[in-house]
């Protein structure tokens, strides 16, 4: 409680210029106003001529209920009857706008403040407002647009989760415990989430994706999970990566969606895949029998035309089953089917016969290696040599006959790193994103009568990732494409 006295005529020079400050006589149930400050006119949207000597809730009626305990009137009667201050952190109140001649919502936080001239009792109030109608609408909207977020995501299924990357403290939604196959309210920690994800899984993607979030902001991955009753769910986890000021990862955020049916969808799709290229092997095989039979019996022909269409179905027949093996490789890359068989070789060796088998198939290119030295790999022979294909089929494909394509491989930071380079049309930098993505094909006119069905550099992504190695582009429009991937170097 402040005491002293007080005379009204000092508080008239003081509170014109002091911040939100309002002096009321202790005169219950009237409450006269002594003075106000200049701010507080401002808040209140009051003129000083037309409040002092009135009522306090003359000017300002108390709208509040009966039971409101925050009600300036019962505020203002306990402040003179126990010499207590009291202070309201948050007060609504409707003030006539002078210029609408309309009343409008308004928020303040007010602090009532006993003042005694003489003795204990109270003389005077010193009520300070400050106007936070701006926080509490904008608190209001935060709300608001949260709560939206909340129904969208409950309508799209999705789970939400909060993760702190140094505590380690996890937060989520009743959703994602639904998905992990957990009544809504179970408590579950970030290990008790991470023990349900397939242990495969765990290791090279989950582990990998946290990784690549440290890196750039995003957070991605898609995995299975076994669920209490030992059912195995598909799910897919989004986030982005939250800094402090310093620049440091601090939290991460996201949603987590279970992709079960779609999913099935998916295998029974790459299945029907499988079992209709098996079906077509058979027949694209003796097709191919006859044509080469066809091909000695009119050999040497003097008609240019039967060479020419020999020829022609000869190259289409070829294009059909590289199709056909890449679907079937398509198919194998469901979790288990997809088989990789070790072995340490010479790394060089494999480029330089797969070089050898391009020249033949395309000997209008000049394809130049320059290998590094003792480059020692242990790993599918058969499936980095797809790699290996693909990566110059595409250099064949996307360049003009008679230019060079350039292959090189080297040690570096412990891996053997692998490139090709071509003179090709080039890739912008919005579809190397999307580059190794299954189907993805580069949208293009100088591109659009090249066959192919956009599987192959997903094909070798996925092969070089089983190996626990790195796959990436460097590329400008028109001035050419350098493919790389990095394997581990074998320790002899």
């Amino acid at each position: 409680m402040i005491t002293g006295s007080f005379p009204v005529a000092i508080f008239q020079t003081i509170f014109e210029k002091s911040p939100g400050s309002l002096l009321v006589q202790g005169d219950k149930p009237r409450f006269t106003i002594i003075a106000a400050s200049d701010t507080y006119l401002e808040i209140t949207s009051s003129i000083r001529e037309n409040i002092v000597g009135k009522g306090f809730f003359e000017v300002f009626p108390d709208d509040a209920t009966p039971n409101d305990d925050n009600s300036a009137r019962k505020v203002f009667t306990k402040v003179v009857e126990t010499g207590q201050k009291i202070d309201i952190p948050v007060y609504r109140f409707d003030v006539l706008n002078s210029n609408t001649k309309k009343y409008e919502v308004r928020y303040w936080s007010c602090c009532n403040t006993p003042i005694a001239c003489g003795g204990n009792e109270v003389a005077y109030i010193l009520n300070t407002v400050v106007d936070i109608t701006r926080e509490v609408k904008a608190k209001e909207a935060a709300l608001e647009n949260e709560n939206r977020l909340r129904l969208a995501a409950d309508a799209a299924a999705l789970g939400t989760w909060e993760l702190n990357i140094q505590s380690q403290a996890f937060s989520y939604s009743p959703r994602l415990a639904e998905i992990f196959g957990h009544p809504q309210d179970t408590s579950l920690s970030i290990l008790d989430v991470r023990a349900q994800i397939n242990r495969d899984d765990m290791g090279h993607i989950v582990i990998d994706a946290y990784f690549k979030a440290l890196r750039t902001g995003k957070y991605l991955y898609e995995v299975r999970i076994t669920r209490p009753d030992g059912s195995l769910r598909w799910i897919k986890v989004q986030g982005v990566l939250i800094y402090d000021e310093r620049k440091m990862p601090l939290i991460l955020l996201g949603t987590i969606l279970d992709t079960t049916e779609s999913k099935r969808d998916e295998i029974r799709k790459n299945d029907f895949i499988a079992m209709a290229s098996h079906e077509l092997k058979t027949p694209l095989t003796s097709i191919k029998a006859y044509l080469q039979l066809l091909s000695r019996k009119l050999t040497p022909s003097n008609d240019s035309f039967i060479d020419n269409a020999l020829q022609i179905a000869n190259l289409q027949v070829n294009r059909m089953t590289d199709l056909i093996h890449g679907f079937l490789d398509l198919s194998k890359l469901e979790p288990g089917k997809l088989k990789v068989d070790t072995q340490v070789f010479d790394l060089n060796k494999l480029i330089e016969e797969m070089i050898a088998e391009s020249t033949l198939i395309s000997p209008n290119h000049e394809i130049s290696f320059i290998p590094g030295k003792d480059l020692t790999v242990a790993a599918d022979r058969e499936k980095i040599g797809q790699v290996m294909t693909n990566f110059l089929s595409n250099a064949i494909k996307y360049s003009n006959k008679g230019s060079k394509i350039m292959v090189s491989s080297k040690l570096k930071a412990g891996n053997v790193e692998v490139a090709v380079a071509d003179e090709g049309f080039g890739i912008n930098a919005k579809d190397q994103e999307k580059l190794f993505q299954r189907f993805y094909r580069v949208e293009s006119l100088r591109m659009k009568n090249i066959s192919g069905f956009g599987i192959g550099l997903y094909l070798a992504s996925e092969i070089i990732q089983r190996h626990k190695g790195k796959i990436w582009v460097e590329s400008a429009e028109d001035m050419g494409s350098t493919f790389y991937f990095s394997l581990p170097l074998h320790n002899k």
